[in-house]
């Protein structure tokens, strides 16, 4: 009995040591597993973070460099003439022979914008008077890095008041004829507008030396009962007239132009460059305010 009460009590001791072990072990399974995941988590950490690292350097180096400011072609022309002396005496003698003086428009910037005008009323008492108005309008574009090169500034000016003379309210018999051997580019617009001091024969023309656009408008009218002056007669002097006006313009800035789009003037705008590049003047202003022909007919009547 006592033996196997001895025998018993070895079996438990041992069974108890067992146990302790097997517990021993179990609970530093988990301490182990954590340990693990911990060093596992920072390694990841640190991959990421390096990794990261790596992606904003290359991404700081990749960056675009700051871009260098635009250039636009510098304006070849920077003044303007007296828009009254564009005109030679005999040109005004023929076209406006009653008034060769000519009045000069208020400008804010001669240099930019500039023009004058003429009105003329030959009266020959019960025969009826001869009625003449010319106006001759001169604007000047600066290049500008935002608004781009004073050339096509001009250009686009140029074909804004081509447009605004072809579409004037109550214009009769409307005629577009482009023009060669006038500047870079010109054309002349003509139509009749019927007043109740007569008909009056309008013709505009519209012409772009380099950065600088010319507008003359010229009409005449029969009042009293006197004739309507001829069309093609008023359109002829008209034409002549802007490409004297064109040729002032270069003159005034050193270039001797021959008025063609090939001249010297055209042909290198780059040999009169704009100290800088300035504000231009804002094409929907005009260069001047064209008086009514029917207004004027009347102040001079």
């Amino acid at each position: 009995m006592q033996r196997a009460a001895q025998r018993d009590d070895r079996a438990r001791q041992t069974r108890g040591k067992r146990l302790s072990r097997v517990l021993v072990c179990a609970a530093a399974v988990p301490a182990v597993l954590i340990t693990a995941a911990c060093s596992s988590d920072s390694g990841d950490s640190k991959a990421k973070g390096s990794d990261t690292g790596v992606q904003q350097s290359a991404g700081g180096s990749a960056g675009p460099s700051a871009s260098a400011s635009p250039t636009v072609q510098a304006a070849a022309y920077k003044k303007l003439p007296d828009a009254c002396a564009v005109l030679s005496k005999k040109t005004l003698t023929d076209l406006v022979p009653k008034d060769t003086s000519g009045k000069k428009g208020t400008s804010d910037d001669p240099s930019s914008r500039a023009s004058c005008s003429w009105s003329s009323l030959d009266n020959n008492g019960v025969k009826g008077s001869q009625f003449r108005w010319l106006n001759v309008s001169l604007l000047r574009f600066d290049s500008d890095s935002t608004r781009g090169s004073g050339d096509a500034q001009a250009h686009a000016y140029f074909v804004r008041q081509v447009k605004d003379a072809s579409v004037v309210d109550g214009a009769q018999n409307s005629k577009q004829t482009p023009l060669s051997g006038t500047g870079a580019e010109a054309t002349a617009v003509r139509y009749d507008l019927k007043k109740k001091e007569g008909l009056f024969r309008q013709q505009t023309v519209v012409a772009r030396v380099e950065n600088v656009v010319v507008t003359l408008d010229y009409n005449g009218a029969g009042l009293a009962g006197e004739k309507t002056p001829d069309a093609d007669g008023l359109a002829k002097a008209a034409q002549a007239a802007v490409k004297e006006a064109v040729g002032a313009v270069s003159s005034a800035n050193g270039v001797s132009s021959s008025g063609g789009a090939g001249s010297p003037a055209s042909s290198s705008p780059s040999k009169s460059p704009s100290q800088s590049a300035s504000k231009s003047p804002s094409p929907g202003k005009s260069a001047s305010s064209s008086a009514s022909p029917s207004k004027s007919a009347a102040k001079k009547s």
